[in-house]
């Protein structure tokens, strides 16, 4: 039971969002921008970062929205998801995601801690100012984004199967879709 009252019980953010329509909006903006938007980084790339934040983060409804999301992206490869969840440094990625989501598990505890060696890690993988730029600021507002479901304890489903229907939505229409109510 959400800490506030939303119009319908939506599950995740965009119960949420509804209850404050302006600024749901807004956030749905930034998620299309971060995750649709042109980028070195691929959609799955993306979702992939907002998977593992969200996972780090312990946050169930984003986790399940995202890891769907990101497996959609990479042609239904959940393993490959749940594998960077476990373990990125031996999950099967490029040595250039694997050095991202080195920065972005930095960023998700403190950003202060990205240091220049990681940076160069990354750019010798292949990472360009864009990606890292990129990688960071997903990163950052994941945490901003698990933060605001699990503090109002948004509504948070236990059945895999909405996950995976919210995902296959959220790759094919991304998070401004027309004729339903913005989401991320």
């Amino acid at each position: 039971m959400p800490h506030i009252a939303v119009p319908a019980p939506v599950p995740g953010i965009r119960g949420l969002m509804a209850a404050k329509p302006a600024s749901g909006r807004r956030l749905s903006e930034l998620a299309e921008q971060l995750l649709r938007a042109p980028s070195p980084l691929t959609v799955a790339e993306r979702e992939l970062i907002a998977a593992y934040v969200s996972y780090l983060n312990g946050t169930p409804y984003c986790t399940g929205s995202h890891t769907a999301a990101a497996a959609h992206a990479f042609g239904g490869d959940y393993a490959l998801v749940q594998a960077v969840q476990r373990d990125p440094a031996s999950a099967p990625v490029s040595e250039r995601m694997r050095a991202l989501l080195a920065i972005a598990g930095k960023v998700r505890s403190n950003g202060r801690t990205v240091t220049e060696q990681d940076i160069a890690v990354a750019r010798a993988a292949g990472a360009d100012d864009e990606a890292v730029h990129d990688t960071v600021l997903i990163a950052a507002a994941f945490c901003m984004f698990n933060r605001y479901v699990d503090g109002l304890a948004a509504v948070t489903p236990e059945d895999p199967e909405v996950y995976d229907g919210i995902g296959a939505t959220l790759v094919a229409d991304g998070y401004l879709p027309q004729g339903r109510p913005a989401s991320v």
